[in-house]
């Protein structure tokens, strides 16, 4: 993966992800009394995921709140909560229960301050750990950033690194709408270099992870690190991959793909949600409605999860999104006009 650009006065450390996004929440609650924690087991038991961990030790059980079983309730707790003033980050266990409380999200965080025009703002940040890849089934492995990426009023992130997953949760916290972060449940224990005190990572603006001339791949969260591990392979066979982190889902960093495609000439959209209707019909049609689509050579391809619940049984689990070698796959025939 290529390194950022980064000032040499700014220290780094090896951090996991999950440890990046506690420190982010750690420096939050420290800076601003606004800033409270919810979710259901995020305090003595340190979250699902323990990626609250020592939080309530810290800072007590007023600013990291345990709350009820009932995901609805909690998070139109939250939502209340951000509209008096408030900037609460609302931790679901697994981001399939976010489909038990979308009225508050869909109905009343997303679109109230269009219906007050303007006069008020919902800061709140909704954390959800998603994917698959831990055996959890059908109920607790899915992937739903389209869902949200659909709705006016919500912006979607997906970071891919333990840098991006620090910076672009204190982005989403100075932001004054609310922001939904998923973060793959595979990446809690990556681990990379991340920045000293307080950064942010822009909203809305994609990386690219590895320049490359001969074909371009558009993917996010875990199926970043399936494109790299794919473009080294290829590279091997003389086959040039750029590959584009998105990290934001809404928005959608179009320019950054419109001038990868010119330069390519042929576009692979990867993610782990189900196909049908996903991120890459999304990009795929930004394309095809850009100055880009002249520049293409081939047709794009799109490669999701499966049009089925995700099994429990690892090897169809595994089946049922892309893997490094479907990508490298699609990208080998598509890089040989085969398609």
């Amino acid at each position: 993966m290529n390194a950022p650009t980064r000032n040499p006065e700014i220290q780094t450390r090896e951090l996991s992800y999950a440890e990046a996004i506690r420190e982010a929440m750690g420096m939050a609650l420290a800076r601003d009394e606004r800033v409270i924690l919810m979710g259901e087991d995020i305090g003595v038991y340190g979250g699902a995921f323990q990626v609250t961990g020592d939080l309530v030790e810290r800072f007590g059980p007023d600013r990291v709140r345990d709350t009820p079983i009932s995901e609805l309730g909690g998070a139109g707790v939250a939502v209340g909560a951000a509209l008096t003033g408030l900037r609460p980050i609302f931790e679901f266990q697994f981001s399939d229960f976010a489909t038990l409380a979308m009225e508050q999200i869909v109905n009343q965080a997303a679109k109230m301050r269009y219906m007050l025009g303007g006069e008020a703002s919902v800061p709140l940040v909704f954390r959800m750990p998603a994917g698959s890849g831990t055996g959890a089934a059908a109920q607790h492995s899915q992937s739903f950033e389209a869902w949200f990426g659909h709705v006016p009023g919500l912006k979607v992130l997906q970071p891919s690194t333990p840098e991006d997953a620090k910076g672009l949760l204190l982005a989403a916290l100075e932001d004054p709408d609310p922001v939904v972060v998923f973060e793959h449940k595979l990446l809690y224990k990556l681990k990379g270099h991340v920045p000293d005190g307080w950064y942010t990572t822009p909203i809305g603006k994609a990386a690219v992870r590895r320049e490359g001339r001969d074909l371009t791949i558009v993917a996010s969260a875990i199926m970043v690190h399936r494109a790299l591990a794919a473009a080294e392979k290829l590279a091997e066979e003389g086959i040039d991959v750029e590959v584009i982190d998105l990290r934001s889902v809404r928005p959608i960093d179009h320019e950054t793909i419109i001038a990868s495609v010119r330069k390519t000439g042929r576009l692979i959209c990867v993610y782990e949600g189900v196909r049908t209707l996903g991120i890459g019909a999304e990009i795929s049609a930004m394309i095809a409605e850009s100055e880009a689509f002249d520049y293409l050579d081939a047709p794009i391809l799109r490669l999701g999860g499966v049009e089925a619940p995700i099994p429990y049984n690892p090897e169809l689990e595994k089946a049922a999104v892309p893997q490094a070698p479907d990508i490298e796959a699609a990208a080998r025939k598509l890089a040989r006009k085969e398609v």
